[in-house]
């Protein structure tokens, strides 16, 4: 059974994390938390502390840490004797914090694909350009490593493989939908990192439609959709982590991704990119300074971790798949209603860090125990779904089914 968890990061998805290995800590062991920034990392364990999180008396301690530093990354793996490692900082420094822990033997979990920051909208699988061509070396030292186990991707793609186990003889489409339907009363914020956030919709929107990868632009194609609490919500075609996995992963011709964005978001986001504010190449001003304009972009605007006190609203966020079942054309929406306020109240962070950050716990109180350690690499869509949804039904992120049936709570 694996022990001690540490938790490299130190924003609103790393406070969220830090809770729920709290509250976990009977299984979860000992807690660290490491960032460059050591401060935000005491006051993630301040948080923990004022609201009483740790299940049984243990351990909490911060570090300083440079994860683009293989030998420090080491080094703090087995000074905190961590046998479990939640990645959740910036998609920039995954390859580095994975192969501490491949030459450590802790167990690798993170949420999103690693990028290159000098690099946008690479060929798609964007896993095979990286992360998976680790595969081997994981499998050949029994290092269990587990890919994009957040939200989205993560628990949409557990959707996915439910629905591949549960409700359909054989699958025509996948499509995710993703709607914030909150307000955190901010002129303009991003609900995560500024700068992941708008690389992701700067360059080419990939689909995997007929078996084969699709390009479109950015908010050229657009559907409408009358979902649960929510209600009607307009969303657009997005390039996203799980597309890459599950088209590959999955036998489903069509997988697509679909994210809500308002008027007013559009509006901002077209003018800062016509104007190259949201370039990752470095230009240099009249007074001869180098700089990046999206990292200048990223340090104006809020910080994500404090829109929490203030917002208010839900998120849905699921799977809308179509297939067969003995011989009937049939239609599932298997989903996720989240609350920012209630999330807030629960661990001081709104509702799309909640989601975030709750699922990589459940994963790691897996590896733990043994269900999830599979001494090899797997995005989520490769595992058992049912113990991890079950797990997340315990842990404040239920999972809805709406079908032929009705719209019902599923149990696991």
């Amino acid at each position: 059974m694996k022990k001690n968890v540490l938790i490299i990061g130190a924003g609103g998805v790393a406070q969220v994390v830090a809770h729920k290995c709290a509250q976990h800590n009977d299984i979860l062991g000992d807690i660290a938390i490491a960032s460059r920034n050591v401060a935000k990392c005491e006051q993630i364990i301040t948080s923990v502390q004022e609201k009483n999180s740790l299940k049984v008396p243990g351990r909490l301690t911060a570090h300083a840490l440079n994860a683009l530093d293989i030998e420090a990354t080491k080094a703090l793996i087995r000074e905190t004797d961590s046998q479990i490692v939640i990645n959740v900082g910036s998609a920039f420094i995954n390859m580095s914090v994975l192969q501490a822990c491949i030459d450590t033997g802790a167990a690798y979990l993170d949420t999103a694909i690693h990028e290159d920051p000098a690099k946008i909208c690479e060929t798609p699988p964007w896993y095979n350009n990286y992360e998976w061509q680790r595969k081997a070396i994981c499998e050949e030292k029994g290092v269990t490593a587990i890919l994009g186990v957040g939200f989205d991707p993560g628990v949409v793609n557990a959707y996915a493989a439910l629905a591949v186990d549960e409700y359909f003889d054989s699958i025509d489409s996948i499509d995710i939908i993703d709607v914030n339907a909150g307000s955190h009363g901010k002129y303009f914020a991003t609900n995560f990192d500024p700068e992941i956030n708008f690389r992701e919709f700067t360059g080419q929107v990939w689909s995997w439609q007929n078996n084969k990868w699709t390009s479109n632009k950015m908010f050229e194609v657009k559907r409408t959709d009358e979902l649960p609490v929510v209600g009607e919500q307009t969303t657009y075609m997005t390039g996203h982590d799980e597309v890459h996995s599950l088209s590959q992963n999955l036998n489903v011709p069509n997988v697509r991704f679909w994210m809500g964005f308002g008027e007013h978001y559009i509006n901002i986001f077209t003018v800062l990119k016509n104007l190259g504010l949201l370039s990752e190449q470095p230009v240099t001003t009249a007074e001869g300074l180098d700089v990046v304009p999206l990292k200048v972009v990223k340090a104006v605007l809020p910080d994500p971790a404090s829109l929490a006190p203030d917002y208010t609203g839900k998120t849905c966020i699921g799977d809308i798949v179509k297939g067969q079942k003995a011989g009937q054309e049939r239609e599932v929406f298997i989903y996720n209603v989240a609350d920012h306020k209630e999330a807030y109240n629960e661990v001081g962070s709104q509702g799309i860090s909640y989601t975030a950050g709750v699922p990589p716990v459940a994963a790691a109180i897996l590896v733990a125990k043994g269900d999830w350690d599979v001494a090899k690499m797997a995005n989520v869509e490769e595992l058992p779904p049912q113990p991890f949804l079950g797990l997340l039904n315990e842990m404040g992120l239920p999972t809805r089914i709406k079908d032929e049936n009705g719209d019902r709570a599923l149990t696991f």
